[in-house]
């Protein structure tokens, strides 16, 4: 089994990828929820790619820390402290970074709230919640940096979506109406943004070694992977691969479209030994 990249440092992870892209080099990325698992994994990638990088989490000592390590190992990146959760913290991210870099070729909208419980357990504060951070957070941003965008010829938005967006976990509320919701957001700002040169496209992970997810000397985690055709959950950097591709040159041609990082996990019917 492979090492947890969560729990590697910033340095160690920079230094563990590759980059493929020298096109993106000098752009500018904004990734919110960048200062852990996923998020932050995004975030290291499109820097090892030369990309100058927006770090976002609501703890201003997690995302400095994450940008410190950054700047460590030679990129170049802005700290935002601020809650997607509201108005004031979506706008914040925005305006700060046109007030350092001047532009935003890359929106990855990674923050996301993951509660999933049953049904009779979600009060209307939970669903608010959810509704704000993981789908008018992203709407409002896009709506933002999309502006400057179309005005400067093209740039791109990654939505950071999951396969509860195509198939329902159990329980899976509120999370994989958000999901969902995010899904459609995809194609309805791809087909309206497309003539302006701007792509939108989103990522689902499937199972993914994070921080949150039970470690493999667990024999849950076994019971898990032996659901998921590849054999394995998936890394942190599997799913940074894919949102640096996207963002590249050479997916000029994709848009409106989600792709899953997820070991084949959405292709099957029923997992291994559940046959109907």
């Amino acid at each position: 089994m492979y090492a947890n990249e969560a729990q590697l440092s910033v340095a160690e992870l920079y230094r563990s990828m590759q980059p493929r892209y020298p096109e993106l080099s000098g752009q500018v990325a904004i990734v919110t929820g960048s200062t852990r698992g996923i998020g932050r994994g995004i975030a290291v990638r499109l820097a090892r790619e030369g990309m100058r990088v927006v770090i976002n989490g609501r703890s201003a000592e997690e995302a400095a820390a994450v940008a410190r390590g950054l700047a460590e190992v030679g990129a170049e990146a802005l700290a935002v402290a601020a809650d997607l959760g509201t108005r004031e913290g979506v706008e914040r991210v925005h305006e700060e970074t046109l007030r350092a870099f001047g532009t935003v070729d890359l929106l990855v909208n990674n923050a996301a709230v993951l509660a999933r419980v049953p049904m009779e357990q979600i009060d209307e504060e939970l669903l608010d919640t959810e509704l704000a951070v993981n789908i008018r957070a992203p709407f409002v941003l896009s709506q933002r940096v999309a502006q400057a965008m179309c005005r400067s010829g093209g740039g791109s938005i990654i939505h950071i979506s999951s396969v509860g967006g195509l198939r329902a976990h159990l329980p899976g509320l509120p999370y994989d109406v958000t999901k969902g919701a995010i899904d459609a957001l995809t194609r309805a700002l791809a087909v309206e943004l497309a003539p302006y040169g701007v792509r939108v496209n989103a990522v689902a992970p499937g199972a993914t070694l994070t921080e949150k997810w039970i470690p493999p000397s667990d024999p849950r985690h076994q019971a898990a992977v032996r659901r998921i055709p590849l054999g394995r959950t998936g890394r942190i950097s599997e799913v940074a691969a894919a949102v640096a591709f996207l963002a590249s040159s050479e997916a000029a041609y994709i848009t409106g479209q989600v792709i899953y990082v997820d070991g084949g996990l959405t292709a099957q019917l029923t997992p291994p030994g559940q046959g109907v």
